[in-house]
């Protein structure tokens, strides 16, 4: 007897859909087919303990599983439970009338439990698109959809014998299906960073107002300066001052935390920006992403709609540096392998820091023991095409005697917060129907559309890339930037005093800096 189960596989943060296909006949021996990996191979012994554990026996028959298509690679251990499901309806064990209607996900202990596996939110987006009634998930996974759909039902089940009264449609399983207890607050940020508040951070004026303006057009920074001077204090700071995700941001964020089996298994969706701050000697497929057999989202994909913070930025290895070029630019990362090619959406802030040379003391008193060659060739680590990349250069100076002992009241990050939202408000506006959030998405035709400047903007641009010899990416930076101060200052039209102030902010493009 022939047995169909609807599964699925997730391929970058797209699920398509996978058959397994069990049939029963006359013979000897358990045989799977369908390009499976080690990991799926394995699943026989734990699916086979599993059913012995609950009281079904296993044939002595020939059984043939199949994961169609046939030529796409199945990994993960998600398979067990329509695998398990499959083996009790071809046999004739238990009568599964619902088994067609819903699509089934789950790895098996050996007692027959469900455990969680990893891409959720797409499993159940899938669902949704192809007219099933609904999903069948482990408890922890389903709760990770909780919130993304009310157009199918998402069960979220513990155990195998779940399962079986979902689908023999005997009684009401209500009570499995997943809901919400409630929000708790949830940030992906695996390193436990701390959010400060700018009223905490003493001094720095500039670069607040630089932290700000970066803030509210998701514009790129460098932090340069001598250690102690703040840089990693501002980076994490900038968390606090940043909007709240829309609903497609949530959506498409807890998506990479879902197939990357970080999901928010208590209460849904991730609702909190992330901020990953990965160190400095990460390798260039853990920022990026990739792997051998499953690739993976990195940390420029985890970071999407949030803040990827890059310490000693300089120190880090020239090859992930320069990896970050593409990204950067596209807001999305394409992986490629011999038979596999995915694709993850990579919009982040990059917030990188760095000393000015190598002894980190250039700019206080007489402290710097570096040459003027040195401390040129420290920053030339960051090739031009990088630096192009980058909106906003800081550079952070140690925090005066006066300004630590006579501390008066600084501004704190909900005051700051709020005008970043106006000024969010004004381009969700402005980019209604073009797919992007901020000024810092701006396509070359959408620059030219909302950066236009008026005679004095242009005479004064023209003067400096002359005089910089800056790049036409680097004046196209100036520009959004330029727009993003505007908006700040609740002004339609761009003009002279923001153009200069965003010019400030191109540090390292000027020819006198050492």
């Amino acid at each position: 007897m022939l047995t169909n189960v609807s599964s699925a596989k997730c391929i970058g943060i797209k699920a398509v859909p996978v058959n397994v296909e069990v049939n029963i006949s006359s013979g000897l021996g358990i045989h799977l087919v369908g390009l499976a990996d080690a990991a799926v191979k394995e699943s026989l012994l734990r699916t086979i303990t599993a059913l012995q554990s609950v009281g079904f026996r296993i044939p002595g028959k020939k059984i043939v599983i199949n994961l169609a298509p046939a030529d796409m690679h199945k990994k993960g251990s998600g398979y067990d439970l329509p695998i398990a499901l499959g083996i009790i309806a071809s046999s004739g064990q238990k009568e599964l009338p619902g088994i067609g209607k819903y699509l089934i996900m789950g790895e098996l202990g050996l007692d027959a439990s469900v455990r969680d596996t990893p891409g959720a939110l797409p499993v159940v987006e899938l669902a949704r698109d192809a007219g099933y009634a609904g999903c069948i998930l482990p408890a922890g996974s389903a709760m990770e959809a909780v919130e993304y759909t009310a157009e199918c039902r998402i069960y979220g089940a513990g155990s195998l014998e779940d399962v079986i009264r979902i689908l023999e449609e005997k009684e009401d399983c209500s009570g499995l299906l997943a809901r919400n207890p409630g929000r708790t607050s949830y940030s992906p940020d695996p390193a436990g960073n701390g959010i400060m508040d700018f009223a905490d951070i003493f001094g720095q004026e500039g670069a607040k107002r630089g932290m700000e303006i970066a803030a509210a057009g998701g514009h790129n920074v460098l932090l340069i300066g001598p250690p102690g001077s703040g840089k990693s204090s501002l980076a994490k700071a900038l968390a606090g001052i940043l909007p709240p995700m829309s609903i497609e941001e949530a959506v498409e964020t807890s998506k990479i935390y879902s197939v990357a089996g970080k999901g928010d298994s208590r209460c849904g969706l991730i609702r909190v920006r992330p901020f990953r701050a990965p160190h400095y000697s990460s390798s260039v497929s853990a920022i990026i992403g990739g792997g051998s057999g499953n690739i993976m989202p990195g940390e420029i994909s985890l970071a999407h709609n949030g803040v990827l913070f890059a310490d000693e930025f300089c120190e880090a290895p020239k090859k992930v540096i320069e990896a970050l070029r593409a990204p950067i630019e596209d807001r999305k990362v394409t992986i490629s392998r011999l038979r596999n090619k995915v694709e993850y959406p990579a919009s982040f802030m990059l917030v990188a820091a760095t000393n000015p040379c190598p002894c980190g003391y250039y700019g206080v008193g007489h402290r710097c023991t570096c040459t003027p060659g040195r401390r040129a060739a420290y920053l030339s680590r960051l090739s031009g095409p990088i630096m192009d990349r980058i909106d906003i250069h800081l550079w952070t100076n140690p925090v005066e005697a006066s300004k630590l002992v006579c501390r008066k009241k600084e501004e704190s990050s909900a005051e700051v917060a709020a005008r970043v939202l106006r000024a969010r408000d004004i381009q969700e506006e402005r980019f209604r129907n073009e797919n992007i959030h901020t000024n810092a998405e701006m396509s070359g035709r959408l620059t030219e559309m909302h950066c236009r400047t008026d005679r004095d903007g242009g005479a004064f641009l023209e003067k400096l890339i002359d005089k910089e010899n800056l790049s036409a990416r680097a004046y196209s930076r100036i520009l959004k930037v330029a727009r993003t101060i505007a908006d700040l200052a609740g002004e339609k039209e761009i003009g002279l005093g923001h153009l200069a102030e965003a010019s400030r902010y191109r540090l390292l493009d000027r020819r006198d800096l050492f």
